[in-house]
This record gives C-alpha cells, structure tokens and sequence, in this order.
C-alpha cells in the first residue's frame, strides 16, 4: 500500500493542481486507467496489469507506424503501434 501512495505522489499528484475533492476523484480515476491499461511496470516483464491478468501479450509493435497517445489529460504520452 505505501508503495501505491508514492507512485501516485510522484508519478502524478506532484505534477497536477486539483480544485476541489471531486476534480481529485476524477483525475485519481484517470490516472488509475492509465497505470493499469498502459503504464508498462518492470515487475510484470514489461506489461500492463491488464495484459498480464489476461495472461496474453499484444501483437509485437510495428515501430515504423508510431504515433503519440495522451493519458491523464496529457500529462503522459506514450508511443502506440499506429
């Protein structure tokens, strides 16, 4: 659980502004979907949670297609095979 709480501190709490508890809630809830359909996490070999619960991983990435794909209102952007 400590683990949980500093990674979103760091990784998102310490970089956005929140005007009130439900501007929170909405943004924790974005941030949640991003770490959990697109952040890759090195304990999981590179994978999603989502990806290593469905115990598959996806079509290898066709580098020459590439294109930009924002998360937590575009505060994070990750490359996505286009």
């Amino acid at each position: 659980m400590e683990r949980l709480i500093g990674t979103r501190r760091r990784e998102f709490l310490d970089h956005v502004l929140c005007w009130n508890a439900r501007d929170l809630e909405r943004k924790l809830a974005d941030f949640q979907t991003y770490y959990n359909a697109a952040r890759s996490h090195a304990a999981l070999d590179g994978h999603t949670p989502l990806t290593f619960a469905g115990e598959h991983a996806g079509a290898p990435a066709d580098l020459n297609h590439v294109r930009w794909v924002s998360h937590c209102r575009d505060l994070v952007q990750l490359p996505v095979a286009a």
